[in-house]
C-alpha cells in the first residue's frame, strides 16, 4: 500500500496527461531481490468418528438414539451464504457528453464479451507512468463494481519491439499474473530495476526474482496462445481507435476521452456502465 501511495505522488504533476509512444532512454536495473514467499493454503480437518451406544443387557436400559450420520453430513456440506455483490449505485456527477468526454465506436465490439456482463476494458502499458498512477485507482474502483461489470485489462501492442505485452499475456497463461501484474508497474516506475524498454531477456530475469519458473516464461512467450492474445490486443486497439494509454473502454462501444482527471474518467466510466446497463 506504501509503494501504491508513493506511486500517486510522484506521478501526481502529470496525471492529466497521457502516453503514447514507449520511451527510448533505458535505465540499468538494479540488483534483484530475493523472490517473496506465497501462502500456502491448509486443508480444514476432518471431523471425527461418533459411536453408537448399545443397550446394557443386564439392566434392560433403552438404548439412546443413536445420531443419524446422514442428516449430520447433510448439515455440515451446507455451503455459506454468498458474499453479497456490490449494490449498483448511481453514478456521481454530472452526464458526460459525447464527442467530448467518449466517443461511440463504429462497430465496436468487446476485447472478451461475457454473456450478461458489461465489459470495461483499460488498454495500458507498463512503461507509461500516468497508468502506473492509474492502476490503485482501477484496483479500488473494482472492487466497488457490482457483478453486472467485467473489467479486463489489454496491454498496448503499438511497437513489435515492446515485450511487455508478451510478458503480460505468458504471465497470465502461466497464473501468476497476480504475482507479477502491479511488480512490473512498481520494478519500472518506483524501483527503477527495469527500463521502460526493458528487453525480454531483462523482462525474464525480473520475473524470475519473483519467483517465476525463467524456462517456463521464456517457453510460453513465444506459444501459439501467447500470440494469439497478442493478435486479438493489437486488433481490439486498432478496432477501438486506441492511440493512448491509459484508455477505457466501455462494452466495446464507448471510448472514454475526456476528463480532467484520472479519477474523472472513471466517473465517466461510470455514466457509460449505466448508460449500457439501462439500454439492456
Amino acid at each position: 500500500m506504501k509503494i501504491r501511495h508513493a506511486l500517486l505522488v510522484l506521478l501526481a504533476p502529470a496525471l492529466l496527461a497521457a502516453c503514447t509512444q514507449q520511451p527510448d532512454t533505458a535505465a540499468t536495473p538494479a540488483a534483484s531481490a530475493d523472490a517473496p514467499q506465497g501462502t500456502e493454503q491448509v486443508a480444514p480437518a476432518a471431523g471425527g468418528e461418533s459411536g453408537e451406544i448399545t443397550p446394557d443387557a443386564d439392566n434392560g436400559a433403552p438404548a439412546e438414539p443413536v445420531p443419524d450420520a446422514d442428516a449430520d453430513a447433510t448439515e455440515a456440506e451446507t455451503p455459506a451464504a454468498p458474499t453479497p455483490a456490490p449494490a449498483v449505485q448511481p453514478p456521481a456527477g454530472p452526464a458526460p457528453q459525447a464527442g467530448k468526454d467518449y466517443v461511440e465506436i463504429s462497430g465496436g465490439q468487446p476485447f472478451a464479451a461475457t454473456p450478461g456482463r458489461i465489459e470495461v476494458a483499460e488498454v495500458f502499458a507498463y512503461w507509461c507512468g500516468h497508468c502506473a498512477a492509474f492502476e490503485p485507482l482501477v484496483n479500488a474502483w473494482k472492487a466497488k463494481q457490482p457483478a453486472d461489470v467485467h473489467f479486463v485489462a489489454v496491454p498496448a501492442v503499438f511497437n513489435d519491439a515492446d515485450s511487455f505485452p508478451r510478458a503480460f499475456y505468458a504471465a497470465e497463461t502461466m497464473g501468476v499474473l497476480d504475482r507479477t501484474h502491479d511488480a512490473t508497474f512498481n520494478a519500472i516506475h518506483i524501483q527503477r530495476r527495469l527500463p521502460p524498454n526493458a528487453s525480454l531477456d531483462a523482462i525474464v530475469d525480473f520475473y524470475g526474482t519473483l519467483g517465476v519458473d525463467t524456462a517456463q516464461l521464456r517457453s510460453t512467450m513465444q506459444s501459439f496462445a501467447v500470440n494469439a492474445s497478442m493478435g486479438r490486443a493489437r486488433a481490439f486497439g486498432v478496432r477501438s481507435g486506441i492511440d493512448r494509454t491509459p484508455t477505457l473502454v466501455v462494452a466495446g462501444k464507448y471510448r472514454v476521452t475526456g476528463g480532467g482527471s484520472l479519477d474523472d474518467t472513471l466517473r465517466i466510466a461510470d455514466h457509460l456502465v449505466a448508460m449500457e446497463r439501462a439500454a439492456h
